[in-house]
């Protein structure tokens, strides 16, 4: 007897059926294109300070053709935030720089600190995404791409390259220290380059990876930086309403895949979850892309004040 021979069971099949291709179209056309900008506020600042704008951008995953995105980002600089913070993974082609730029234009002219990630070097290649579910799988890489071209343009306009580097700056009358890793992900980081406690003179204190890798985390939490700010893990990409990502795709907890979190008892970690995807796995769901207006506030002067947590407020602008 055929499997599919009752009417009803060919209704059931037609439906599942349907209702994959709805979901699938859902993901694809949809979620992945309705961008959000997330608000979160963070007492870091010591004690005293005034307050400080950060807007945290990561994982464009940018292609020549992606418009809408490319509109969006653009529309970012009217925040005027006080300091842009880019995670990397800024790259999915290799003529994708001028898009990247033109896109971050309004937001170049902003004091800004940069590292990169792995596809920044490499472009993305097909997989598959079972493999997402083994953390010692071996990895494949594309063709290189052209990251020191986008270096030299975010260089140009006077953003920072924090990769092994220590660097201060004031913005806004807040002192900054920084330090940032190459990327953990490809087993680039090498912290013993920054390790050290950071400038006690400064009022912040800021740490960048693009991998959220605990071996990492757990160097900037023990040299006492008060934020790390990191992406790589598109929130999961792919959640299930209720239990949240299936996978990190790194060394963190599914409850640390975006948003902020503490790491430690004294610092801060904010995990973006980005604004693209891969060319070849392009599919958001429950995990809309985003990136996020940090406020830094001062803490409290006698104890760590509890932050914003889970429930961060939130204002959403869907792209057009």
């Amino acid at each position: 007897m055929p499997v599919f021979s009752s009417p009803a069971l060919q209704r059931v099949a037609l439906g599942a059926v349907g209702a994959a291709a709805a979901g699938v179209g859902y993901a694809s056309l949809i979620e992945r294109n309705a961008f959000t900008l997330r608000e979160a506020t963070l007492p870091v600042l010591k004690p005293g300070s005034s307050s400080l704008r950060v807007l945290h951008v990561s994982d464009l995953h940018m292609t020549p053709g992606q418009r809408l995105k490319q509109a969006w980002v653009r529309e970012l600089g009217r925040l005027e935030p006080d300091l842009v913070v880019n995670t990397g993974d800024n790259l999915a082609h290799p003529r994708a720089v001028p898009a990247v730029v033109q896109s971050l234009s309004g937001l170049l002219s902003r004091p800004g600190l940069f590292c990169f990630g792995s596809n920044d070097y490499f472009a993305p290649v097909p997989k598959n995404p079972f493999k997402y579910f083994d953390k010692d799988h071996k990895r494949v890489y594309g063709a290189p791409l052209p990251w020191q071209d986008l270096r030299a343009a975010f260089a140009e306009r006077g953003w920072l390259d924090l990769t092994h580097v220590r660097r201060d700056l004031e913005v806004a009358g807040i002192k900054i220290a920084t330090a940032g890793v190459d990327d953990p992900h490809l087993q680039r980081d090498r912290y013993d380059t920054v390790a050290g406690t950071p400038n006690p003179l400064a009022d912040l204190s800021i740490g960048l990876t693009h991998s959220p890798e605990p071996r990492v985390l757990d160097r900037f939490a023990g040299d006492g930086y008060d934020l790390v700010l990191a992406g790589h893990t598109h929130g999961g990409q792919l959640c299930v309403p209720g239990f949240g990502a299936l996978v990190t795709n790194c060394g963190i907890d599914r409850s640390r895949v975006k948003g902020p979190s503490r790491w430690g008892s004294h610092t801060r970690l904010h995990v973006s979850a980005g604004l693209g995807t891969s060319p070849w796995a392009p599919y958001r769901f429950c995990c809309r892309p985003e990136a996020t207006l940090l406020t830094l506030v001062a803490a409290a002067p006698d104890r760590p004040a509890s932050d914003s947590g889970r429930g961060v407020s939130e204002s959403e602008a869907v792209a057009r």
